[in-house]
């Protein structure tokens, strides 16, 4: 039982060791240790608190960046559009113009056409006209080479006008 039971003098010397590394590592150890356990805690914190920051500053930049986004793809929408309008337009305004300027040059060549068609007529009738003369003066030629035949056509003429 000796071996179970301790002796006094080592319980008290162990009870006064105990105590005395106790004191030392409070004084020398213990406060070190939660001075580091406590300054590792705020800056855990403090991190923690500036990655939420950061986390809610991302948020609004996303949100941010998604609003221009959208701004972005509307302007770029209308843009689009006010360019295909223009184009339309333009298109539009070129047939247009290509319309009018054929109807003016198709009234042109009528009208050269017209004023052609005049002048070839006039100048058919005049050829016409001379050679009907040319014809008329040779037949009366060849019929009048007779004194005779001359006066009774003559006579026959005045009888035919009533004045």
């Amino acid at each position: 039982m000796d071996l179970v039971m301790p002796d006094w003098g080592l319980v008290v010397w162990t009870t006064v060791t105990f105590l005395f590394l106790l004191i030392l590592l409070r004084a020398f150890a213990w406060k070190p240790i939660m001075a580091a356990i406590g300054e590792r805690e705020r800056s855990i914190e403090d991190a923690l608190l500036k990655a939420e920051a950061a986390k809610e500053e991302m948020s609004r930049l996303t949100n941010e960046n998604e609003s221009l986004i959208k701004q972005a793809r509307a302007e770029r929408d209308l843009i689009l559009s006010e360019a295909r309008k223009a184009k339309d337009q333009i298109v539009s305004d070129a047939k247009e113009l290509a319309h009018k300027e054929g109807a003016r040059m198709i009234e042109l060549a009528r009208v050269e056409i017209n004023n052609q068609k005049a002048i070839a007529l006039a100048d058919v009738k005049n050829q016409v006209a001379t050679l009907s003369l040319e014809i008329a003066e040779k037949i009366l030629r060849k019929q009048f080479e007779d004194q005779q035949q001359q006066n009774e056509l003559v006579s026959q003429l005045l009888k035919e006008v009533k004045l």
